[in-house]
């Protein structure tokens, strides 16, 4: 018995077997580095993203400040030899970058953070000292604040932690009145956060930017604050609610949030994430409604930090108040280093370490 096959059906058979072997080694290959990120661990990720991130501050501004402040939780979390040599190195970093000569910026307030984590009271207070007036008054809202949604991050945390370190009352003062300023200003009726009063689009780091404030200023708060901190954290759990809804299949939120047909967001997944680890772990939070959202958001986020820690995948670049739902749309989506996109990685896989060793 003979088989006969035309010339186009051989042509086809040759054509597809050519296809299958250039591709099928490629696909592979990247299936089993797809596979290798998604078995990391959380220390992995950080130490893979901290051999990339947290090593200069050249200025105060928050995106250094906060890629050193993931390396020192990193070293405090993992103890050793290596840790008391990375705190000196963040501590010779941060003490090398010079004191600012204007306070107008919400980044460069904001970046006094690490200050906090070093115990530089000083050099903390001369940043949080913008929210007072000039009697020593706390303000009703933090110069500088540029109506953006962003401010409840900026602005508050460096507040509730000149609070903490000083143990004057007029700092909380003064950070609650910035925060209840932008809470009116900014947050919309369905829970989410406008970026700013020229457009109602709720933009996804206009999102990361209030909800990881606020777990930041509720860590600060003391147990004398029982009042204050219940109306917080009711405000936590209601913006986290209301973002829980627009968390996609994969575990991600996008550029805009309530708009799938936007693209997936790096920043703001890791910054959500963050706030829920820390509301979880904290008890602010309901671990039964949270925790399968929050180990979504971490799969996601580890997929899309390469193995080298460098390379990030989505990360929406800087972005000013815009005009217009299309202007977040056209943010550009960056690929590959990025100091944003690093900062909040070590943040959240830091984060995503001290849950897994206290969780129940």
């Amino acid at each position: 018995m003979s088989l006969s096959i035309n010339k186009s059906a051989l042509q086809g058979i040759l054509l597809t077997v050519l296809v299958v072997s250039l591709t099928a080694p490629q696909d592979s290959v990247a299936a089993d580095d797809l596979a290798q990120r998604s078995a990391r661990s959380p220390e992995e990720v950080a130490e893979a993203l901290a051999k990339n991130y947290g090593h200069s501050m050249r200025q105060v501004s928050y995106i250094p400040a906060l890629a050193l402040w993931g390396r020192l939780r990193l070293a405090e979390l993992k103890g050793g030899d290596d840790e008391q040599a990375v705190i000196a190195d963040v501590k010779s970093i941060a003490a090398a970058s010079p004191v600012p000569k204007k306070w107008n910026s919400g980044s460069v307030i904001a970046g006094h953070l690490i200050y906090g984590a070093i115990d530089d009271r000083d050099r903390l207070l001369s940043a949080a000292a913008s929210g007072l007036d000039d009697a020593g008054q706390a303000r009703d809202f933090f110069p500088g604040h540029s109506d953006m949604s962003d401010s409840v991050f900026m602005h508050s945390p460096v507040l509730a932690t000149a609070y903490r370190m000083s143990g004057d009352a007029v700092y909380l003062e003064a950070c609650l009145a910035h925060y209840a300023f932008m809470k009116k200003l900014c947050r919309r009726d369905d829970g989410l956060y406008r970026h700013s009063p020229l457009d109602e689009a709720a933009w996804g780091r206009g999102n990361g930017f209030p909800a990881l404030g606020l777990a930041l200023v509720l860590s600060e708060l003391k147990a004398a604050d029982a009042k204050e901190a219940a109306e917080l954290k009711g405000d936590l759990l209601a913006h986290l609610r209301a973002l829980k809804k627009h968390q996609d299949a994969d575990g991600m939120w996008h550029q805009v949030i309530d708009y799938p047909g936007s693209y997936a967001e790096f920043s703001c997944t890791c910054m959500i994430g963050f706030a829920m680890l820390r509301g979880m772990r904290e008890g602010w939070l309901d671990r039964r409604e949270f925790e399968e959202s929050a180990d979504r958001a971490w799969s996601a986020i580890k997929k899309r930090i390469h193995l080298d820690g460098k390379f990030l995948e989505g990360v929406c670049t800087g972005t000013g108040k815009q005009t217009s739902l299309q202007a977040y749309f056209d943010r550009k989506e960056i690929h590959g280093r990025d100091d944003r996109g690093g900062a909040m990685a070590l943040m959240f896989s830091t984060e995503r370490m001290m849950w897994e060793k206290t969780k129940p």
